[in-house]
């Protein structure tokens, strides 16, 4: 499986040394990627701050190469969908590429409807990345939110050095509290989800033209474990 990385930073480095640089085509910011050189990959994955996706948008869709995309703070445009779809393409859309963070997923699920049960339960979500993170709060913990289908949670956040990412869930009654954490010890747990999910999407070319959220990309491998 031949990748064109988009982005060689702090997570993009790390799909370099995970995949092997011999089937792999790095483009930044020097070397801007066209629809000509992506069409030579099988597969983008593409790690850049929201202010770079949008220039990004037209040669990733003329390639009509699957792509995974693990931009966060980037408002997309409302038929982006529908013009994936028109292309033909597959693309997976990613807060955060951690397997584990699914894992996550389930309970985050579990406790939203479990919480019936509670007496006036308060939530509370707190978030830490890196000093350079543009968006606040993050991308995952809106998605930490969504997950446990509430509408009354707080959430907070700091920008401290250079953590990778620590998400936490505190769900506080009269009586008791609840907590849930995940913390990412390497930007590698990054890498290795979206090397994961454009391998998905490489092996099944079945799947119906589209965006998909990383969680539904997930759920499908369940039914569809190739």
């Amino acid at each position: 499986m031949k990748i064109a990385l988009i982005g060689d930073g702090k997570t993009g480095g790390h799909v370099k040394k995970l995949h092997g640089e011999k089937d792999l085509m790095v483009f930044n910011e020097v070397n801007k990627p066209t629809a000509g050189e992506l069409k030579k990959a099988d597969v983008a994955i593409i790690f850049v701050p929201g202010v770079a996706a949008g220039e990004l948008i037209e040669p990733i869709l003329e390639s009509k190469i699957p792509a995974a995309w693990g931009t966060t703070g980037f408002l997309w445009p409302e038929d982006m969908p529908e013009r994936v779809k028109a292309y033909g393409s597959r693309w997976v859309i990613a807060s955060n590429f951690s397997l584990g963070m699914n894992i996550m997923r389930k309970c985050l699920e579990a406790v939203g409807q479990g919480s019936e049960l509670l007496k006036n339960p308060e939530f509370h979500i707190h978030e830490i990345h890196h000093k350079d993170k543009l968006d606040a709060p993050s991308g995952t913990a809106l998605k930490w939110k969504e997950w446990l289908g509430r509408d009354d949670v707080q959430i907070s956040w700091n920008r401290e050095g250079d953590v990778k990412g620590v998400h936490s869930l505190h769900v506080k009654t009269a009586a008791e509290s609840l907590f849930l954490k995940h913390e990412a010890h390497d930007r590698a747990v990054f890498a290795h989800g979206a090397i994961w999910a454009a391998r998905f999407l490489y092996n099944n070319p079945g799947i119906i033209p589209g965006m998909y959220s990383f969680e539904s990309i997930i759920d499908l491998a369940f039914t569809n474990p190739t």
